[in-house]
């Protein structure tokens, strides 16, 4: 049986959207499948990214075989109903990559659409659990099978970091007053963590005052490992500390964030909201610490056993190495071919 994606144009390797997607074309490619579209591109130029994605688009429609089991990552914008029509009207089993559910996210866009578009493919591959009951408690139809986290390919060694006080929290992302403002309402000094900072700086001028903050730069996605220097990685969003609220603090209820898969590769156990999709995933694996406010770093940072930090670390690092190498995307394509629920 032919396995085949189509490849687009990407506008940066910085976005964790760009990363996440080039990566998961890169395991499909390690495990057989073709690119039936245009090479993949990185350029940031939209009028080119818009004439490069039509045309891999058409050449894909043209070139996919019949009987083929098709790959597609979602979303995809306009394109994706009419791939799956060509696909349905081929006889080829349509899998899908959910990297994004605009509905959730956004809460701009029609439930019903979505499920809609989404009943259009043979089978899904989800971030988690929560993503799952979600979706077919809205309708979808589709097999699912369940990703855990989001794999992250790179060569880049991280930097290791003594076990040392005060402890060094990353937090990976753009600080924006519009989105992740969180930051502004942390203590503006403790002596048990500091908070480093990397990304788009966004409105971090305003934050560099603080002694608590220290804004590390931004760099490209595949580097990025070689460059962060923490003890753990922060996974939470919105305006607040006391909660993850706001569209994209909620969105953490089923969303299985990059910036968690960025964390691990960097061998840095991770600190998340309990309520999150993927506080199951940290606690059942060893890799770090759930916390319902950011009102509990301090005491945590404070008695925090080196043995205990170590433990969570070597865990962290067995993790890493299944990211590094691809095995959880590759494990799930394996299952969504069988899953016969």
């Amino acid at each position: 049986m032919n396995n085949c994606y189509v490849s687009k144009n990407y506008r940066s390797y910085t976005s964790a959207a760009s990363k996440a997607k080039i990566d998961c074309e890169e395991i499909l490619r390690q495990n057989g499948y073709k690119n039936i579209g245009l090479p993949r591109s990185i350029r940031a130029s939209e009028a080119y990214g818009f004439f490069k994605n039509f045309f891999s688009v058409l050449l894909a429609a043209l070139r996919l075989p019949r009987g083929a089991t098709f790959v597609l990552q979602y979303p995809l914008k306009k394109y994706y109903a009419f791939l799956c029509r060509v696909a349905r009207w081929k006889g080829c089993t349509v899998v899908t990559i959910i990297h994004d559910l605009r509905s959730l996210r956004r809460k701009k866009v029609i439930i019903d659409k979505e499920i809609r578009d989404l009943n259009r493919s043979s089978r899904l591959i989800v971030h988690n659990e929560a993503m799952k009951r979600w979706l077919q408690e809205q309708g979808c139809r589709s097999r699912v099978t369940v990703l855990s986290i989001f794999d992250y390919l790179s060569d880049a060694r991280p930097l290791p970091l003594p076990f040392r006080r005060p402890l060094e929290i990353v937090f990976a992302g753009t600080f924006s007053y519009k989105r992740s403002c969180f930051p502004a309402k942390l203590p503006a000094a403790t002596s048990s963590y500091l908070l480093n900072m990397y990304g788009n700086p966004g409105d971090i001028a305003d934050l560099e005052v603080r002694p608590v903050i220290r804004y590390k730069g931004v760099f490209n996605a595949d580097i990025l490992i070689s460059k962060i220097e923490g003890h753990f990685g922060l996974v939470w969003d919105g305006p607040e500390i006391t909660t993850c609220a706001g569209g994209h603090g909620e969105y953490l209820l089923y969303n299985n964030p990059h910036k968690t898969s960025l964390y691990i590769r960097c061998h840095l156990p991770v600190i998340i909201w309990s309520r999150s999709a993927l506080a199951p995933f940290v606690r059942e694996n060893g890799i770090g610490i759930l916390v319902d406010s950011l009102e509990e770093l301090e005491p945590i940072c404070a008695t925090l056993a080196e043995d205990e930090y170590l433990t969570m670390r070597q865990n962290t690092e067995r993790v890493a190495e299944r990211l590094r190498t691809g095995c959880y995307l590759s494990e799930a394509l394996e299952e969504s071919m069988t899953n016969d629920e």
